[in-house]
C-alpha cells in the first residue's frame, strides 16, 4: 500500500482553542468515529496555550523557526528537528516564542501505542509488520522509486530507501 498526498489534499482549519490555525494533512478515525490518528502542521507565532485533547497523545516536531518552550503540566523544549511528546489532556502553553515556528504534529488515540517519530535523511525507512509508515518531506526526497516533493506526505506499509532529502518518519502501530 502506498498513498501519496500533496497540498491539494490538505485542509486548513482553526485551532480547537481559536488561537491559530492548523493544516490537517491526514486524519483517520476509528470505527466509532473517534480519532485514531491525525497528521498536521501548525505555526506557533506567539506565547499561548495549546488546545486540550483528552484521550489523545501528541508528538510535535519543530520543522522551521527557532522553537519554543512548552510549560505547564509538562515542561519540554521544542527545538528544531527534535520530536517531543506529551499527553493531549494536560494543560501546556508555548512560552519564549521569539519568532514563528512551524511544527509537524502527530495526534494518536491514547489506546494505541505511541508513535515513533524521527527526522531522517539518506536512510532505510522500514515499517514493522502490522504498522504504517508516514513520511513527510522537509525537502525534495527520493523514496525508493518515488519522488516526494517538499511538504508532501506518503503513507505506506513498505520499506524504502530515502535519499536526496530529509523527511519526518512516523511509525504507527494500528
Amino acid at each position: 500500500m502506498i498513498r501519496h498526498l500533496t497540498a491539494a489534499d490538505y485542509t486548513t482549519m482553526p485551532w480547537a482553542n481559536g488561537g491559530g490555525q492548523t493544516t490537517e494533512m491526514l486524519k483517520v478515525n476509528r470505527g466509532d468515529g473517534s480519532l485514531l490518528y491525525r497528521i498536521s502542521l501548525a505555526v506557533v507565532a506567539q506565547d499561548g496555550p495549546f488546545s486540550l485533547f483528552p484521550g489523545i497523545e501528541r508528538s510535535l516536531t519543530v520543522i522551521s523557526g527557532p522553537g519554543f518552550d512548552l510549560n505547564g503540566a509538562v515542561r519540554l523544549r521544542a527545538d528544531p528537528l527534535v520530536p517531543v511528546a506529551f499527553p493531549g489532556h494536560v494543560a501546556v502553553a508555548a512560552e519564549g516564542v521569539t519568532a514563528p515556528s512551524e511544527d509537524f504534529n502527530v495526534l494518536t488515540c491514547a489506546r494505541i501505542p505511541k508513535p515513533d517519530v524521527q527526522v531522517i535523511a539518506d536512510a532505510l525507512a522500514r515499517p514493522i509488520k502490522g504498522r504504517a509508515l508516514v513520511l513527510f518531506a522537509l525537502e525534495d526526497a527520493r523514496v525508493g522509486e518515488h519522488v516526494l516533493a517538499r511538504r508532501e506526505l506518503m503513507i505506506t506499509d513498505q520499506a524504502f530507501n530515502i535519499s536526496g532529502g530529509t523527511v519526518v518518519a512516523v511509525t504507527l502501530t494500528l
